[in-house]
């Protein structure tokens, strides 16, 4: 078994290291021309990049914020492709928990907005996104919930998850980018792996419907 893994190991190095070779050997053969052309574009992608940076920040991503309302709830989803909502109450304890987790993923992913909504302040959103368990964190892509945290069950059932526990989690849902591996929850690599059902969307008996959001209400 150490012979293939060693052999495997070998393979994969002389494959990159020709895919290398090649890549340079493209980059020798460009004239001047082709390479101010290479320069122009990752020049445009940078501004571009910039530009939706900026876009983001505007919009007030990169903090974690509290809606007040219904009203900014929908303004805010008109805005921004990708949303991360908690919903919470401030008689549950563990909500701060998640407040906590949410701070720290809000600064770390500015691609999307992350919120919390005060559920009983919100009955006609919660009962629309038939928000059941507090907390619950509704995962909103493209103006669809496409997903929802119930409580802590997908968080290892716990009080003391990861931030990371966390950020694998939503990134299932594709509203946040996610190098990492989506099949192994990052806590489990700690400890005796468990069975996750990764293309499982909704849990804690929500039934995936991609509901649209409603901005007219």
């Amino acid at each position: 078994m150490e012979q293939v893994l060693q052999n495997s190991l070998i393979t994969a190095a002389v494959q990159l290291e020709k895919q290398l070779d090649n890549e340079l050997s493209r980059l020798d053969s460009l004239g001047g021309e082709d390479l101010e052309k290479l320069r122009e574009q990752r020049i445009k992608e940078l501004k571009k990049q910039a530009n939706q940076r900026q876009e983001w920040k505007n919009n007030g991503h990169g903090e974690y914020c509290e809606l007040a309302d219904e009203k900014e709830f929908f303004e805010v989803s008109k805005k921004s492709a990708n949303i991360v909502c908690h919903f919470y109450r401030d008689s549950t304890p563990r909500c701060r928990i998640v407040d906590m987790h949410l701070k720290i993923l809000a600064a770390k992913h500015i691609e999307a907005k992350f919120c919390k909504v005060n559920a009983e302040k919100c009955p006609f959103l919660t009962q629309r996104l038939r928000i059941k368990v507090i907390p619950s964190i509704a995962l909103i892509k493209d103006s669809k919930t496409k997903d929802y945290i119930v409580g802590f069950t997908d968080l290892g059932n716990c009080d003391d998850f990861s931030t990371e526990m966390l950020e694998w989690r939503i990134a299932q849902s594709g509203a946040i980018e996610y190098n990492g591996d989506l099949l192994t929850p990052p806590d489990d690599k700690k400890k005796k792996k468990t069975n996750y059902n990764a293309k499982k969307t909704i849990r804690g008996g929500y039934d995936s419907d991609d509901s649209d959001i409603d901005f007219d209400d």
